[in-house]
């Protein structure tokens, strides 16, 4: 082959395979090496999002680690949004009941608990972490209802001790009423009832797992899940991806709302 024809394969190859243009930097910190986490921060990117999920049943339908998976997609949604926020990993391990006997979703295979005290514990220095990373913001979200009293329990103790510190630590209560009483209302004003929708593996929370996360529901039992037994409160037999965008839109904007209103803008 010619010199003058290699050239114009090399030139033609060239257009027609472009250099491939850089990867946009992850909004999660486990993706990231420590110096692009420290370029992040000095660059603005000064709030942290602590996603708080559990591992626990969620009825026949719906893996275990629906929390987790959930909260860590959502987190990213936020941060997306935000512009200038990190996500932290996921804390998975949370109180969900005692082991002798057995209580609460502990009565069931798979779920994992701790104490109150090593969940509160393990908050706050996840936030004491986070501030010694030089974030000035840092927001819980917690996807489970059983430890918000100890999340804000938490924030309010570090809150105190870094008065005036220019750190602000957040229990993102915002996050937790969106996809729960918020979402249940739009629900109710699509015309579903109470006793679908449910609190726990229902209507509610299989459709917002369905649009978060589709493969970690098994649509194939949704039929014949029985409502109201098996760890299921509710019915969810007619949940979709569909309804629940509706709450994934309204966790993301309620959630991007409340940290602009509580957070240092810097």
């Amino acid at each position: 082959m010619s010199a003058v024809l290699l050239l114009g394969v090399v030139l033609t190859t060239g257009q027609l395979h472009p250099a491939a243009q850089p990867p946009q930097p992850s909004v999660y910190l486990e993706d990231l090496t420590w110096t692009e986490l420290r370029d992040a921060i000095r660059s603005g990117k000064t709030t942290v999002l602590v996603p708080i999920g559990g591992t626990e049943q969620s009825g026949p339908a719906i893996a275990l680690g629906k929390h987790n998976i959930r909260v860590k997609v959502l987190a990213g949604k936020i941060a997306q949004e935000l512009g200038n926020a990190i996500v932290a990993p996921v804390i998975a391990y949370v109180p969900e009941g005692a082991i002798n006997p057995p209580t609460q979703h502990m009565r069931y295979p798979g779920t994992i608990t701790i104490p109150d005290d090593a969940f509160s514990k393990t908050l706050e220095y996840a936030a004491r972490s986070m501030k010694q990373a030089g974030f000035k913001n840092i927001a819980f979200l917690g996807d489970h209802g059983g430890y918000q009293a100890l999340e804000k329990n938490a924030a309010a103790k570090l809150e105190r001790e870094w008065s005036g510190s220019g750190v602000r630590v957040i229990a993102l209560d915002e996050y937790y009423k969106a996809a729960t009483d918020t979402f249940e209302a739009i629900l109710l004003a699509h015309g579903y009832t109470l006793a679908q929708t449910g609190k726990h593996a229902g209507l509610m929370d299989t459709s917002l797992q369905m649009a978060v996360a589709p493969a970690t529901v098994r649509t194939d039992r949704l039929s014949s899940v029985v409502p109201n037994s098996d760890g299921v409160e509710g019915d969810p037999r007619k949940s979709s991806s569909a309804l629940g965008e509706l709450g994934v839109t309204e966790i993301v904007n309620s959630s991007v709302a409340a940290i602009r209103k509580y957070t240092v803008q810097r």
